[in-house]
């Protein structure tokens, strides 16, 4: 990549990072992806589910491969002190989707001037955070793999910018590679009453979601096998009124992660079955909501091996690192399930700010890592190509 294009590519990110926009509400940011395929002249159709973006790039007759970039922020402030930090306050592209964005328009840039045979698509997409305010409570890749955008896709390739992996490392991990993801909220319905005088005519909502929140760690520690990988978190609780009144309502909220879709199961049920318990041993409502729930990252070996040389030639032979599988949520889930996909973590690490990683108000990127990005989806969508032919 030229110096010209790193730069310009620079530009779009900080421009994009000043203006954060949340899921499903991407619009400048939808915006300036279309005047960029407008300045390359490549095809594309807008409005896909919402703000998102799927344009196409085809050479003739062959098959046809998916790269993907996702464009939401997070409901946060953020605390990094850039010049370009965010102008929008409350607003934080704290998990480096402007990056992938960018690396895509990159990539997109690359593209139109190399030679291929088939077609590619560059699917700039809403909402991977979460379901946002969507009526469906489905998430960006959901939605455009349920609309069909997939259909004649032989594979799909993605990015995430890793801030704990130095520039010029990739990482990865083969089959499930990324967590099944769910969030809950947990509302116990109590009684108030006198906390002193008259306790006994109450049904303490307290009690019952103490009683939860402890029993509920058995699951993990003894209802799941234990060369299974599963995590059960309680991260939020409120309720209650005053010292001296018997708490009517308490809210609990968590999240629950496993790399195996049968234990993620496993876990949701012994959870729900808890709760049951609970309810007939106090004669009371509790209300489980599982609002939010996607399965795990599938990585393919077959595409990572079709990726091999393109690696190589951005990374180097040694700088290819495979690892662990990470218990982070992704909803490119969806597309590595439709189609076989690969799913890789690209260094980002600023040496400013190497402590914190994704989700920190003070999380720092670097930009030295959008030419890599931008290379290897270029390289590796036409390493596809090839693959499938």
């Amino acid at each position: 990549m030229d110096a010209q294009l790193t730069d310009r590519l620079i530009q779009i990110r900080r421009q994009i990072h000043t203006q954060p926009e949340l899921g499903y509400e991407e619009e400048n940011t939808s915006r300036l992806v279309q005047q960029e395929l407008d300045r390359l002249g490549i095809d594309y159709i807008s409005n896909v589910a919402g703000t998102g973006v799927i344009a196409t790039l085809t050479r003739g007759q062959g098959p046809c491969v998916a790269i993907r970039a996702d464009m939401d922020a997070l409901p946060m402030q953020e605390e990094t002190g850039l010049p370009f930090s965010s102008a929008i306050s409350g607003k934080m592209h704290a998990c480096g989707h402007d990056i992938h964005t960018t690396m895509l328009i990159g990539a997109a840039a690359l593209l139109k001037d190399m030679d291929f045979r088939g077609s590619i698509k560059f699917l700039f997409q809403p909402s991977e955070e979460g379901p946002a305010n969507d009526p469906e409570k489905k998430s960006g890749a959901r939605k455009f793999v349920e609309a069909g955008h997939l259909d004649n896709v032989q594979a799909a390739l993605g990015l995430h910018v890793d801030p704990s992996l130095p520039v010029g490392q990739i990482s990865y991990a083969l089959g499930p590679a990324l967590a099944c993801t769910g969030f809950f909220t947990i509302e116990v319905r109590g009684k108030a009453a006198h906390a002193g005088a008259s306790p006994q005519l109450g049904i303490d909502a307290v009690l019952i979601a103490s009683q939860l929140v402890q029993s509920a760690q058995a699951i993990v520690s003894r209802q799941t096998p234990p060369m299974e990988t599963a995590v059960l978190s309680f991260t939020k609780i409120n309720g209650g009124v005053a010292p001296n009144v018997i708490a009517d309502k308490v809210i609990l909220e968590g999240t629950i992660r496993a790399l195996n879709l049968d234990i993620y199961e496993g876990v949701v049920a012994h959870l729900q079955q808890i709760i049951d318990g609970l309810k007939l041993i106090h004669r009371t409502e509790i209300i489980f909501d599982l609002y939010f729930t996607i399965p795990s990252v599938l990585n393919n070996k077959q595409v990572h091996r079709q990726l091999q040389v393109s690696l190589t030639d951005v990374f180097g032979e040694t700088n290819t690192l495979e690892k662990v599988p990470l218990l982070a949520g992704e909803d490119f889930c969806y597309y590595s399930r439709k189609v076989p996909s690969m799913f890789y973590l690209l260094g980002a690490q600023d040496p400013a700010s190497p402590e914190y990683y994704l989700h920190h108000p003070k999380v720092i990127f670097n930009e030295a890592c959008i030419p890599f990005g931008s290379s290897f989806l270029a390289k590796g969508a036409v390493a596809l190509l090839e693959g499938f032919r």
